[in-house]
């Protein structure tokens, strides 16, 4: 671009098409060094990344935001998998140690040989959960069935407090 002289006017006296044409190129630059700036930066974060697959290259800019977007993508599959795996995982786990935990419970409720009512009703709700814990457990799609108790139900339940 060669050098040039331009008279500056006023402000005043330039029309808003002037402003904008003088102003157009300052613009561009600033918009041209920010994308600069970005691919440079992506460029450092990556770098390790950029030599495993092109170690002796010199990178062009299309090349780093090629490299970058197939980057993200395999970085976001694979947290998916990951994520994917650690939901089934801690659900499964939930239902092993609750169907363990009622199991437990109905065996030291089974021990003692004197029977109360409420033991009975014990057992008996244990007995229930426990079948619907075990068929949760074999149908992993399916949402749990266990019976949440209304407020109503609640009075009935005989409390040692």
């Amino acid at each position: 671009m060669a050098p040039s002289t331009v008279f500056m006017e006023p402000d005043n006296l330039l029309t808003p098409k002037e402003k904008n044409k003088l102003r157009k190129p300052v613009v561009e630059k600033m918009r041209r060094d920010r994308i600069n700036s970005s691919i440079e930066q992506l460029k450092m974060l990556l770098e390790k990344e950029f030599q495993r697959h092109q170690p002796n290259s010199k990178l062009e800019k299309a090349d780093i935001l090629e490299m970058t977007v197939s980057y993200l993508k395999q970085q976001s599959q694979l947290q998916m998998k990951t994520a994917g795996s650690f939901h089934k995982s801690s659900q499964f786990d939930f239902r092993e140690g609750y169907s363990r935990c009622l199991q437990e419970a109905f065996h030291f409720l089974s021990l003692h040989k004197v029977r109360t009512e409420t033991q009975a009703k014990l057992l008996s709700h244990f007995q229930k959960s426990q079948s619907a814990a075990m068929e949760a457990a074999f149908s992993p799609g399916k949402p749990s069935t266990l019976k949440q108790t209304s407020p109503k139900d609640t009075h009935t339940l005989w409390r040692p407090w």
